[in-house]
């Protein structure tokens, strides 16, 4: 596999302190599984983290915070089984979310072959996989915020460049594109996006409101 669109800077450092919402961390773990450029500049982020925390002056703790975690130490602790992998498509971070397989998710029409999966994550920004034939484009469209993009399998083009197995598109409020998927295997992607899409025809703005796309 031959990445070429990475993980920015800012985003990396987000992922690496913990401050990005679920659904991009799910987005942005999910290609770091696949890429080793993107692993080894998180490996150096969070160097640079413990090295600043270790130069850090101490902080007094909250009265009562030993005694609070010495009771739960007698406390049972049920760990979840992890779930296996089943599915090459679906990296290890997917996995979790999908019971290890694409062939388990409920898929739900969309229009014109293409289908989706809003995926159980937390806070307002929402994570989907959406799975587009061959040849199929999905509606032009600008963005209210921003939006990842990581290709699980096939590959789209868009007004920016090709994007083919691990590649992520990021895609922030000055971006107007057209993806369009490659004809052969169906393009089948996980994206993020925090704020609804702002399509420029009647027809997907209708329908908008109940796909939450």
């Amino acid at each position: 596999m031959t990445i070429r669109h990475h993980i920015s800077d800012s985003l990396l450092l987000a992922h690496s302190s913990g401050n990005l919402p679920e659904a991009f961390g799910l987005v942005v773990a999910t290609h770091i599984s696949l890429c080793d450029e993107c692993r080894a500049r998180l490996a150096a982020f969070e160097a640079v983290g413990g090295s600043l925390m270790e130069d850090a002056a101490p902080v007094a703790m909250a009265a009562g915070s030993l005694a609070a975690v010495m009771s739960r130490l007698d406390r049972r602790i049920e760990t979840p089984r992890p779930v296996r992998r089943l599915d090459p498509r679906a990296p290890a971070p997917l996995a979790d979310y999908i019971g290890g397989s694409l062939d388990a998710v409920r898929w739900r029409p969309l229009g014109g072959g293409v289908r989706q999966a809003i995926l159980p994550t937390g806070g307002e920004a929402i994570a989907r996989l959406l799975w587009i034939p061959g040849g199929q484009s999905v509606p032009d469209h600008g963005h209210r915020g921003m939006e990842l993009t990581l290709v699980l399998q096939g590959a789209f083009r868009d007004e920016t460049d090709r994007f083919g197995p691990g590649d992520l598109e990021i895609a922030d409020e000055e971006m107007e594109h057209t993806p369009v998927a490659e004809a052969g295997p169906d393009c089948i992607c996980l994206a993020a996006t925090d704020a609804p899409l702002r399509f420029n025809s009647l027809l997907p703005r209708l329908v908008q409101p109940f796909v939450r796309i």
